[in-house]
Protein backbone atom coordinates (compact mmCIF):
# COMPACT_ATOMS: atom_id res chain seq x y z
CA UNK A 1 0.00 0.00 0.00
CA UNK A 2 1.26 3.49 -0.80
CA UNK A 3 0.33 7.00 0.16
CA UNK A 4 -2.05 7.42 -2.36
CA UNK A 5 -3.95 4.48 -0.70
CA UNK A 6 -3.59 5.72 2.19
CA UNK A 7 -5.34 9.08 1.31
CA UNK A 8 -8.11 6.95 -0.35
CA UNK A 9 -8.57 5.36 3.26
CA UNK A 10 -8.84 8.26 4.74
CA UNK A 11 -11.07 10.17 2.33
CA UNK A 12 -13.51 7.10 2.58
CA UNK A 13 -13.46 6.00 5.99
CA UNK A 14 -13.47 9.23 7.94
CA UNK A 15 -16.43 10.19 8.94
CA UNK A 16 -17.04 6.34 10.29
CA UNK A 17 -13.87 6.96 12.18
CA UNK A 18 -15.08 9.99 13.75
CA UNK A 19 -18.50 8.99 14.67
CA UNK A 20 -16.95 5.52 16.60
CA UNK A 21 -14.60 8.06 18.26
CA UNK A 22 -17.47 10.19 19.19
CA UNK A 23 -19.61 7.21 20.71
CA UNK A 24 -16.26 6.42 22.37
CA UNK A 25 -15.66 9.92 24.29
CA UNK A 26 -18.84 11.38 23.99
CA UNK A 27 -16.99 15.03 22.45
CA UNK A 28 -16.59 15.87 19.14
CA UNK A 29 -13.32 17.52 19.72
CA UNK A 30 -11.98 14.31 22.35
CA UNK A 31 -13.36 12.59 18.93
CA UNK A 32 -11.30 14.64 16.29
CA UNK A 33 -8.17 14.54 18.28
CA UNK A 34 -8.51 10.66 18.72
CA UNK A 35 -8.88 9.75 14.80
CA UNK A 36 -5.90 12.15 14.15
CA UNK A 37 -4.10 10.43 16.20
CA UNK A 38 -4.96 6.72 15.39
CA UNK A 39 -4.33 8.04 11.67
CA UNK A 40 -1.19 9.39 12.49
CA UNK A 41 0.05 6.31 14.09
CA UNK A 42 -1.71 4.28 10.89
CA UNK A 43 0.26 6.86 8.52
CA UNK A 44 3.78 5.92 10.13
CA UNK A 45 3.00 1.92 9.58
CA UNK A 46 0.98 1.80 6.45
CA UNK A 47 3.04 -0.27 4.11
CA UNK A 48 2.93 -3.07 6.76
CA UNK A 49 -0.97 -2.75 7.66
CA UNK A 50 -3.26 -5.64 6.45
CA UNK A 51 -6.56 -4.57 7.43
CA UNK A 52 -6.56 -0.76 7.98
CA UNK A 53 -9.66 -0.46 9.45
CA UNK A 54 -9.09 -2.97 12.34
CA UNK A 55 -5.56 -1.25 12.87
CA UNK A 56 -6.76 2.04 13.55
CA UNK A 57 -10.21 1.15 15.42
CA UNK A 58 -7.88 -0.56 17.74
CA UNK A 59 -5.67 2.26 18.05
CA UNK A 60 -8.15 4.37 19.05
CA UNK A 61 -9.08 2.26 21.41
CA UNK A 62 -6.26 1.54 22.72
CA UNK A 63 -5.25 5.68 22.68
CA UNK A 64 -8.96 6.30 24.48
CA UNK A 65 -8.30 3.99 27.02
CA UNK A 66 -4.69 5.75 27.97
CA UNK A 67 -6.70 9.14 27.99
CA UNK A 68 -9.12 8.09 30.31
CA UNK A 69 -6.49 6.30 32.75
CA UNK A 70 -4.43 9.68 32.32
CA UNK A 71 -7.56 12.09 33.00
CA UNK A 72 -9.27 9.84 35.64
CA UNK A 73 -12.70 11.90 34.73
CA UNK A 74 -15.48 11.57 32.63
CA UNK A 75 -16.08 13.66 30.15
CA UNK A 76 -19.69 15.81 29.85
CA UNK A 77 -21.53 14.98 26.91
CA UNK A 78 -22.61 17.99 24.22
CA UNK A 79 -25.47 18.64 22.47
CA UNK A 80 -23.26 19.17 19.32
CA UNK A 81 -23.10 15.63 17.21
CA UNK A 82 -20.84 15.10 14.03
CA UNK A 83 -22.47 16.13 10.42
CA UNK A 84 -24.89 14.05 9.11
CA UNK A 85 -26.07 14.12 5.36
CA UNK A 86 -29.65 14.73 6.40
CA UNK A 87 -31.03 16.37 9.37
CA UNK A 88 -32.61 14.10 11.99
CA UNK A 89 -36.36 14.71 13.47
CA UNK A 90 -36.55 16.47 16.67
CA UNK A 91 -37.67 12.86 18.43
CA UNK A 92 -34.50 11.00 16.63
CA UNK A 93 -32.08 14.19 18.53
CA UNK A 94 -34.18 13.64 22.00
CA UNK A 95 -33.54 9.89 21.59
CA UNK A 96 -30.11 10.27 20.23
CA UNK A 97 -29.40 12.19 23.42
CA UNK A 98 -31.06 10.05 25.66
CA UNK A 99 -29.10 7.01 24.53
CA UNK A 100 -25.67 9.04 24.45
CA UNK A 101 -26.10 9.99 28.23
CA UNK A 102 -26.89 6.71 29.20
CA UNK A 103 -24.04 5.39 27.58
CA UNK A 104 -21.80 8.10 29.05
CA UNK A 105 -22.89 6.65 32.18
CA UNK A 106 -21.18 3.37 31.92
CA UNK A 107 -17.61 2.13 32.84
CA UNK A 108 -15.26 3.16 29.44
CA UNK A 109 -14.78 -0.69 28.73
CA UNK A 110 -18.50 -1.51 28.88
CA UNK A 111 -19.15 1.21 26.24
CA UNK A 112 -16.00 0.63 24.45
CA UNK A 113 -17.48 -3.73 23.88
CA UNK A 114 -21.27 -1.56 23.23
CA UNK A 115 -19.95 0.77 20.69
CA UNK A 116 -17.53 -1.43 19.05
CA UNK A 117 -20.62 -4.53 19.28
CA UNK A 118 -23.43 -2.46 18.27
CA UNK A 119 -22.16 0.25 16.02
CA UNK A 120 -19.50 -1.11 14.29
CA UNK A 121 -21.22 -4.55 14.10
CA UNK A 122 -17.85 -6.36 15.11
CA UNK A 123 -17.77 -9.88 16.16
CA UNK A 124 -17.79 -10.58 19.57
CA UNK A 125 -14.02 -11.93 18.60
CA UNK A 126 -13.37 -8.90 16.72
CA UNK A 127 -13.97 -6.80 19.58
CA UNK A 128 -12.27 -9.24 21.84
CA UNK A 129 -8.84 -8.65 19.34
CA UNK A 130 -9.60 -4.87 18.90
CA UNK A 131 -9.57 -4.60 23.25
CA UNK A 132 -6.92 -6.90 23.69
CA UNK A 133 -9.24 -9.62 25.93
CA UNK A 134 -11.00 -12.61 25.87
CA UNK A 135 -14.11 -13.37 24.16
CA UNK A 136 -15.93 -13.79 28.01
CA UNK A 137 -15.03 -10.76 28.68
CA UNK A 138 -16.64 -9.46 25.26
CA UNK A 139 -19.49 -11.50 26.19
CA UNK A 140 -20.19 -10.37 30.32
CA UNK A 141 -19.40 -6.64 29.27
CA UNK A 142 -21.64 -6.45 26.78
CA UNK A 143 -24.88 -7.98 28.75
CA UNK A 144 -23.94 -5.88 31.40
CA UNK A 145 -24.54 -2.79 29.41
CA UNK A 146 -27.14 -3.44 27.70
CA UNK A 147 -28.93 -3.99 30.78
CA UNK A 148 -27.92 -0.64 32.07
CA UNK A 149 -29.17 0.93 29.38
CA UNK A 150 -32.57 -0.77 29.49
CA UNK A 151 -32.89 0.20 33.18
CA UNK A 152 -31.73 3.80 32.69
CA UNK A 153 -33.88 3.95 29.34
CA UNK A 154 -36.69 1.95 30.37
CA UNK A 155 -39.84 4.49 29.99
CA UNK A 156 -41.65 5.37 33.12
CA UNK A 157 -45.46 4.85 32.79
CA UNK A 158 -47.55 7.11 32.45
CA UNK A 159 -50.71 7.69 34.62
CA UNK A 160 -53.93 8.46 32.47
CA UNK A 161 -55.71 11.40 33.63
CA UNK A 162 -59.18 10.36 35.36
CA UNK A 163 -62.78 11.46 34.14
CA UNK A 164 -65.62 11.25 36.23
CA UNK A 165 -63.65 8.45 38.55
CA UNK A 166 -62.58 6.46 35.84
CA UNK A 167 -59.68 6.08 33.92
CA UNK A 168 -59.91 6.54 30.53
CA UNK A 169 -59.86 3.44 28.49
CA UNK A 170 -61.58 1.93 31.56
CA UNK A 171 -65.26 2.41 30.90
CA UNK A 172 -67.36 -0.42 30.11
Amino acid sequence: MDDVDFREFVEVRYGDLLRTAYLLTGSRDMAQDLVQDALLKAMRHWRTIDDPMAYVRRSMVNERTSRWRRLGVRELLTAAVPDRSRPDSTEAVVLRDELLAALDQLPVRMRTVLVLRYWEDLSEAEVATTMGCSVGTVKSQAARGLARLRAVLRPTPVARPAIGGELMGDRA
